[in-house]
């Protein structure tokens, strides 16, 4: 009878230890880097064509291809990626709390971000432009754009910047949003619109605006795309490593064809990684 309490007593000790070790043993994989069911957690834009855009098929553009690319070379599947809106004043936000591994956004690094985050890259460097229709040969040079009307999105300081520096009487236009730029500017209630050229391209890539407008390739500013992550992450080497093999296998040029081909938009090459052009 002894012998049978004893041995009964030591099989539900070794059931709790089993189903305890089992327990563990989910727990680590849910949140482990490595190994079955794991997760990606990648922060891009949602509402820029030919950037990061989210649509009914699922999300694309640019910087959509360049971390999905990323994320296969540090071992996740696409049907591993958890993508996150990261709208531009939350992004250093969410990089600090963790709600994302990292962000790739368009994303300019500046000396001020650089305090608060690291960047790997770049992997783009983009450039202030101005987007005007296709049939207006008016506008040749930035100081075209005095007396014209030139438009931007609330909160942006890139018409601004045009008017103090290079256009002092342009007409500065403010609308909410890029698309309703675009909408004037087809209407010919403004005559440009200006942000960065690779997301311009992306705009005027779209089927509804395909041939209608064009780039006026002024290069005002140098704007290096980077992917941010956490300030000390170790993610910082493994990303730039990607970056380079996106560049040496084709990956990248494809993906800068795929996403800006139309409105005249003429990329420069890929950047070195590390090499920030002021």
């Amino acid at each position: 009878m002894k012998l049978r309490k004893v041995t009964a007593a030591s099989a539900v000790l070794l059931s709790l230890s089993v189903a305890a070790t089992a327990c563990g043993g989910d727990k680590k994989d849910d949140n482990s880097s490595s190994g079955g069911g794991k997760k990606i957690a990648i922060g891009i834009k949602f509402d820029q064509p030919g950037i990061g855009q989210k649509t009914p098929q699922g999300y694309a553009g640019f910087d959509v291809d360049v971390a999905t690319y990323v994320a296969k070379k540090l071992g996740y599947g696409a049907d591993q990626i958890e993508w996150k809106e990261s709208k531009s004043a939350d992004r250093e936000t969410m990089l600090k709390r963790g709600d994302v591994d990292f962000i790739a956004a368009s994303y300019s690094i500046t000396p001020e971000r650089e305090k608060l985050v690291d960047f790997a890259g770049p992997y783009l460097l983009a450039h202030q432009d101005v987007l005007v229709r296709a049939d207006d040969k008016s506008i040749k040079s930035p100081k075209d754009l005095n007396n014209k009307k030139l438009c931007s999105v609330t909160g942006s300081t890139s018409a601004q910047n045009v008017h103090d520096k290079l256009a002092p009487k342009a007409q500065l236009q403010e609308y909410p949003t890029y698309s309703a730029c675009l909408t004037g500017l087809q209407n010919k209630a403004i005559d440009a619109l200006t942000t960065d050229d690779s997301i311009l391209a992306g705009y005027a890539s779209q089927s509804q605006f395909k041939g209608k407008f064009q780039l006026g390739g002024f290069k005002m500013t140098n704007e290096n795309y980077g992917i941010g992550v956490k300030k000390g992450s170790d993610l910082k080497a493994k990303i730039n490593k990607a970056l380079e093999s996106m560049v040496s296998d084709g990956s990248w040029k494809a993906a800068v064809a795929k996403n800006f081909g139309p409105a005249n938009y003429k990329n420069e090459p890929a950047p070195k990684i590390g090499d920030v052009k002021s």
